[in-house]
């Protein structure tokens, strides 16, 4: 645009425009004056004629090629839309096909022609049953690929159908698969005792973990490693057994293995959670100090949580911004962590200030970050926003969970709207999305807030319907509202009741006190 508005001349040339024809002076006699005054004229007639005759011819000519240029277009445009819909029908059809071999896969054991089946189809029936998480499934499937004329035993294939038993407490079935593995000659490596010994760690067997991480070391080619610690280590510290991380990490250094990022972020997170701020420190300065591993942006998750959960805003940003400092630049997980330190202390100006630098470098927000927005105004009664961020967060056609529906609940019971609650359960009628015991205990303390208690003997009988039974949270939610509401005899059966169920067959299960910790971050 620049380069047109600078050109020296006032007015630019045609570009379309035909030559003018050019008038030569003639030099006329007196004789035949007469003559070439009017035979000059028609002269230059018809040679300005047949210089536009020439020049429409051109221009037809033009648009004759250009209409042959777009019919031929055309013809390989539709040309090429035929064949891209064949091939996608083929696709489907190929598809379609495999799917239902799949589906029919498991029903396929015992004929005699179960044993001619396509090595690709078995192997990603397996493979997808294997990232579902569906280990009967697997198993079976694994099964008839055993079965196959095809078949060679694969260990790559039988430690993953073990690290699947682990991370669905399968212990037992992980070790026969460990054993089978051993029978049909597979190279029992350090990974193959790696992913047993974490299911039994995953399991809480300890003793079997640290037993088979003895034997391990007396083996020559399944020396541990740091991965094999690094399992064990998180399983320790998911229970809190600090003693026995205690020993496994002197054990590493005894052997010379040094701990990796994934370690010392494993140890961050479970020291932050714990509220250990002094053995998490020590970690990171340890960390800091080696020369193998750096921080990521892991670390400072697990860091920044560890503050901010405990309300410690001013060390969070300092940590925050030193980590930014060092490179390491933050993720969605890291804004929706700021995000719910700011909601929960009541910092909404730099709530508002995380989600405004969010829009502007387009973070797109996920369902955590809705269900923590949505929980903080929440809180702070603030409906309107509320109702707003929930159409919002369904425009974008986000999946609801069981965390988004507590907070509604929560909100709406806060600000006394029994209707509105209403709208909820209506919109879960017309949804598929899991419930859970948080969500029915969150809707007895509604009701019970608001004074319906009515309604609250109701979430009984929805939860007997859905397959839940109230747990102790449940029935203490009540009593507190029946005392608070004056209505002692009622306060008085249900805690009466409570007690005698205690010791029956028929008692409630034992709660988890940590299921209310609803924000995986």
């Amino acid at each position: 645009m620049a380069s047109l508005c600078s050109h020296p001349h006032t007015f630019l040339p045609a570009v379309n425009r035909p030559p003018s024809p050019s008038l030569k002076p003639l030099r006329v006699s007196p004789v035949s004056a007469s003559k070439s005054e009017t035979s000059a004229p028609n002269e230059d007639e018809e040679e300005e004629t047949r210089s536009l005759t020439v020049s429409e011819r051109g221009r037809e000519k033009g648009r004759l090629v250009i209409a042959e240029e777009l019919k031929q277009r055309e013809t390989r445009g539709r040309r090429e839309e035929v064949n891209r819909k064949i091939a996608s029908r083929k696709a489907i059809s190929v598809i379609m096909r495999r799917e239902a071999t799949k589906a029919f896969i498991e029903k396929k054991r015992g004929p005699n022609n179960s044993k001619k089946l396509l090595p690709r189809t078995v192997l990603e029936a397996l493979h997808e049953r294997i990232t579902a998480l569906r280990w009967e499934s697997a198993l079976k499937v694994f099964e008839l690929l055993r079965e196959q004329l095809w078949y060679r035993p694969n260990a790559a294939i039988y430690i993953k159908l073990i690290v699947l038993l682990g991370k669905c407490k399968q212990p037992d079935k992980a070790y026969e698969l460990f054993q089978a593995m051993s029978d049909e000659g597979c190279v029992m490596n350090h990974e193959a005792y790696t992913a047993l010994l974490s299911a039994y760690s995953r399991s809480g067997l300890f003793d079997k973990a640290f037993s088979l991480l003895e034997e391990m070391k007396d083996t020559p080619i399944c020396h541990p490693d740091v991965q094999t610690y690094s399992i064990l280590i998180k399983s320790c510290l998911q229970v809190f057994a600090f003693d026995k991380v205690r020993a496994l990490l002197s054990d590493m250094a005894s052997r010379g293995i040094r701990p990796n990022t994934v370690t010392y972020n494993t140890l961050i997170d479970a020291y932050g959670k714990a509220k250990m701020f002094q053995e998490m420190e020590m970690t990171l300065v340890e960390m800091l100090r080696g020369k193998d591993c750096e921080p990521d942006v892991w670390t400072m998750n697990s860091t920044i949580r560890a503050f901010g959960s405990s309300g410690q805003i001013e060390t969070m940003e300092k940590c925050y911004e030193k980590f930014q400092s060092a490179g390491i630049q933050p993720n969605i997980k890291t804004f929706n962590i700021l995000l719910d330190s700011y909601g929960k202390t009541g910092n909404y100006e730099k709530m508002s200030a995380v989600m405004e630098y969010m829009q502007k470098y387009h973070y797109s927000w996920t369902i955590v970050t809705y269900n923590v927005v949505i929980d903080a105004f929440g809180r702070a009664g603030d409906l309107k926003q509320v109702e707003y961020l929930f159409r919002l967060m369904r425009s974008e056609r986000i999946k609801l969970s069981c965390v988004t529906l507590c907070s509604l609940v929560r909100a709406y019971g806060q600000a006394g709207k029994a209707e509105k609650i209403a709208g909820v359960l209506r919109i879960i009628e017309n949804s598929d999305v899991t419930l859970d015991i948080v969500f029915f205990n969150c809707l007895v303390d509604a009701y019970g807030r608001m004074g319906c208690f009515a309604e609250m003997k109701g979430v009984l009988e929805m939860m007997k319907q859905k397959g839940y039974k109230p747990d102790k949270i449940t029935y203490r939610t009540m009593i507190k509202a029946y005392s608070i509401s004056g209505m002692t005899s009622h306060a008085k059966e249900l805690r009466n009741l409570v007690e005698s169920a205690a010791g029956s067959s028929l008692g409630m299960p034992k709660p988890d006190f940590r299921q209310p910790e609803y924000y995986r971050l």
